[in-house]
């Protein structure tokens, strides 16, 4: 049907024009009978159309309303209304890149509307257009120039789009024609600072430090905390930048001064010490012998000047060895545990990297355990020195995997004193590392009864439970604390975007073989990382009128770089690795289709749910409530009544999800967002090489692999990709073109050396032979090369001589595969890893774990070889 444009007589283009108004006042109703009245002479009249249906949307009529603006567009598709209409529309369904092609053809037909022009400038700093945010800001301004936040707005948009010159001159040109600049004025602090920031960021050292120190003696920038740390920071930069400049001296001495100055005001940021090093020509990540030495005498005199503070002590620490760190280590420890601090170790466990230190602490806190065991006198602080010295050995045997000694040294603290929640905390973390969580959930229990107000050790004891499998058991935990009138206390994590619950429920499913239940968790962490960079909709504008700047920039670097989340990683990867495991063995998903006895219960507990929810709900009183709350949040913003209704969901099971017949593509979908911020993760990299190789997207697969080997040439995982890749190449059809063969052998070339695949595994082998993950892979490598099942499974068993550094999970992994391979000799493995992890309870048998996890839930204690010591 053809365009046309149906003209309205003046007496109805008022009634339109009373239409418009009706829209924008929220009189709705009023303003559907207006539309209904010009639609009864116009019936074709495209813009009333469209507007009826915009009415509809809001009205809760919302598919009628669609229909209703697509008709009306078709009507009439060169009117800025129509398209302007259908922009919204398609916002409201955050679909921001369709919307922000409806609003450039709206600019089109009407190219000053100066509302549609905003709404794109805001639509382009979502999209990250940032070329295109500058016209539109440069045409905001043009058409009204005397509106601050529009300067404010193109200077954000030419610095956003990296012309930092232009947005220094247009903050200049608008700083030169305020008639009086106000004092002590916040927001135009913010942008004054902001101003530096883009000086700084422009290289104009001297002039960022002289605008600040202007303004700051004007009283126009009210934050002395910023005034410090910008002239600290730049002063610092022009100190290094110009080193041979006569001034440089002068600049650090300035710089020295304000570090200082920060320091008194925060004596406990180790930013700030470090800086203040720096500014004395000592590099914390270079250090020499003469450079340590002044680093510690600097330090030294710190410790003096500021008592209280902790961070030039524990910095000290990182920086000293030999003698220097005995006596400085000892001081701090015995400080730390006198005052009974809890979180004593997690401050010093960074320096067991180096082994000497680690010996070094050991040494110190057992002597202490020494000196303080025999005088136990209430009236001194030595009890609570001896208690936290206990915790304190009982954390570092279990850093050091002597999981034993550190249950024996907890059950001393325990004797000593019973009812503090955190040693038994602490047992339940050794007994989950060494591999009994069932022992875990008991010990995290007690703790948690210790202290039933406590919501720390609450998430704590749930996720215990997620660990060991035991999810519906979780949720009850988790309800202690979560809200009461929500359907499930899944249901208000899940609301609260408790990414912690969903990481841990997504892998406890998985461990259970309820692949479809798993997905639906890590589809529902991406959905909360998608809620993110919605959310950010609303303050592309209110940080403008606001003027907080710095922050507001801050957020859209942190906006970029979201999905390098670990908890996206980890969900992405995970969701990943089932759609692989699904696309090999298609009876997986088969397999969990309930059946029709099971679908109907299931049925069955979806409508009690149900009638349990509408009865909570029966409460007039909340319901006229609830209307109120509605009706007032759909007068408070056009586009919230916009929002498209979340969808509903046909498949709370993830049952056709598991189903799906491209189960590659979806992987891929996936992954899509990793393709920047998963290049120096090993576990992206290889799961995008998993499903290129699937999908016979060889070069892709070339890519992954060259960009893991720049990671880790070694890895393990990386190292059975090559073996695979080398046996894909092998096998390509003579069909592929000479030019991709050529890249694929070149790519092969520079990961393996030129030998035999056999040799290359062997020769890996042989390098890694202490490590159990390497063996592992190696196994599997060799099923890719045909291996016997015999070959394969005396390879894995090397991983239990005493050479090799063999754990709980490395063990774990090596069992599944073996129980993967459907191998004869699993359950010798499985008796082995028993008897060779004492505390272990994971590798039990089915019926002795059945045995064990009812204890558990019934809270009874008893005593087997693999659970606590008595």
């Amino acid at each position: 049907m053809a365009s046309q444009h149906v003209s309205l007589s003046q007496k109805d283009r008022k009634a339109f024009q009373d239409l418009l108004s009706c829209y924008e006042l929220k009189q709705l109703t009023r303003g559907k009978k207006v539309a209904d009245q010009i639609l009864k002479k116009y019936p074709d009249h495209g813009e009333t159309m469209c507007m009826k249906g915009l009415i509809l949307v809001h009205l809760g009529q919302r598919d009628e309303g669609i229909k209703l603006i697509r008709e009306g567009m078709r009507k009439d598709l060169t009117s800025h209304i129509c398209w302007h209409v259908w922009a919204l529309v398609q916002k409201g369904e955050h679909k921001y890149e369709e919307a922000l092609k409806s609003y450039s053809q709206a600019l089109r037909f009407d190219k000053d509307n100066f509302n549609i022009i905003r709404e794109t400038s805001v639509l382009q700093t979502q999209t990250r257009a940032y070329e295109s945010l500058v016209e539109s800001r440069l045409h905001m301004l043009r058409l009204r120039p005397l509106v601050r936040t529009h300067w404010v707005g193109l200077a954000v948009a030419y610095q956003l789009s990296g012309n930092l010159e232009e947005a220094n001159r247009v903050l200049e040109h608008f700083q030169s024609f305020l008639r009086e600049a106000p004092a002590y004025d916040v927001e135009y602090s913010e942008l004054l600072l902001y101003h530096v920031r883009v000086l700084e960021d422009l290289g104009q050292l001297q002039s960022a430090v002289a605008f600040l120190d202007n303004k700051a003696k004007d009283r126009h920038i009210v934050d002395r905390t910023a005034i410090h740390t910008c002239r600290a920071r730049i002063l610092s930069k022009l100190r290094t930048v110009n080193a041979e400049s006569p001034q440089a001296t002068e600049w650090g001495t300035q710089a020295e001064s304000e570090w200082c100055a920060l320091l008194d005001l925060n004596s406990d940021c180790s930013d700030y010490y470090s800086a203040f090093l720096a500014i004395r020509d000592i590099d914390l990540d270079n250090l020499t012998e003469t450079s340590r030495r002044r680093a510690l005498e600097v330090l030294a005199e710190l410790t003096v000047q500021y008592p209280k503070a902790y961070a030039p002590r524990r910095l000290a620490l990182t920086v000293s060895q030999g003698n220097d760190f005995k006596e400085l280590a000892k001081l701090y420890i015995e400080a730390a545990l006198n005052k009974g601090i809890p979180s004593l170790f997690s401050d010093l466990k960074m320096l067991y990297t180096d082994r000497f230190k680690c010996r070094v602490i050991q040494e110190i806190v057992e002597d202490l355990r020494a000196s303080t065991a025999d005088n136990q006198a209430p009236s001194t602080s030595e009890p609570t020195q001896y208690l936290w010295t206990l915790y304190f050995l009982a954390q570092h045997y279990s850093f050091l995997r002597e999981h034993e000694k550190a249950i024996d040294i907890l059950h001393v603290a325990m004797d000593h004193t019973p009812t503090l929640p955190e040693l038994y905390m602490m047992k339940a973390r050794i007994l989950k590392r060494a591999g009994d969580p069932y022992g875990a959930i008991r010990a995290m229990d007690e703790a948690r009864k210790l202290d039933g107000q406590d919501r720390f050790i609450n998430t704590k004891s749930g996720k215990y439970r997620l660990r060991a499998g035991m999810v519906d058991e979780a949720e009850e935990i988790f309800g202690l604390f979560t809200r009461k009138g929500a359907s499930s206390p899944g249901a208000d994590l899940l609301e609260m975007q408790a990414l912690h619950y969903l990481r841990e429920a997504g892998d406890a499913h998985r461990r259970n073989g309820k692949l479809n239940l798993s997905l639906k968790k890590y589809y529902a962490i991406q959905k909360v990382f998608e809620s993110f960079r919605e959310d950010q909709y609303d303050f592309h504008q209110y940080s403008l009128r606001k003027t907080i700047l710095l922050s507001y920039t801050d957020m859209l670097k942190w906006e970029d770089q979201v999905h390098s989340h670990p908890a996206y990683i980890h969900a992405t990867v995970s969701a990943a690795q089932i759609w692989i495991e699904l696309c090999d063995d298609p009876s997986l998903g088969k397999s969990l289709q309930p059946s029709s006895e099971n679908q109907t219960e299931v049925t069955k507990k979806a409508l009690s749910k149900a009638k349990k929810a509408a009865h909570k709900g029966n409460d007039p009183s909340q319901e006229s409530q609830d209307a109120a709350n509605k009706k007032v949040a759909s007068h408070q913003s056009e586009d919230k009544g916009l929002d498209a209704p979340p969808p509903k969901d046909d498949d709370p099971e993830g049952v056709k999800m598991v189903l799906a017949n491209d189960p590659l593509e979806r992987a891929a979908k996936f992954l899509a967002p990793l393709k920047e911020f998963g290049k120096q993760n090993m576990d992206v990299c290889c799961i995008n090489f998993d499903v290129a190789l699937r999908r016979k997207r060889y070069l892709q697969a070339a890519q992954a692999l060259m960009r893991a080997h720049s990671v880790d040439a070694q890895h393990p995982e990386l190292h059975l990709r090559i073996v695979q890749f080398s046996e894909a190449v092998s096998l390509l059809s003579e069909s592929t073109s000479s030019s991709v063969k050529s890249v694929l052998l070149d790519t092969l070339a520079t990961l393996k050396p030129q030998v035999t695949v056999e040799a290359f595994n062997s020769q890996y082998l042989q390098l890694h032979s202490a490590t159990p993950s390497a063996i592992l892979a190696c196994a599997k490598a060799s099923q890719v090369l045909g291996a016997s099942a015999e070959e394969t499974e005396s390879l894995l068993f090397t991983a239990l001589a005493d050479s090799v550094e063999l754990v709980v999970e490395d063990a774990l992994h090596i069992l599944t595969y073996l129980r993967r391979l459907k191998s004869p000799r699993a359950d010798e493995f499985r008796i082995a890893c028993d008897k060779k992890f004492e505390l272990s309870t994971v590798f039990k048998s089915p019926d002795e774990q059945a045995t064990l996890r009812q204890c558990c839930l019934s809270g009874e204690k008893e005593d087997t070889d693999a659970g606590e010591t008595p």
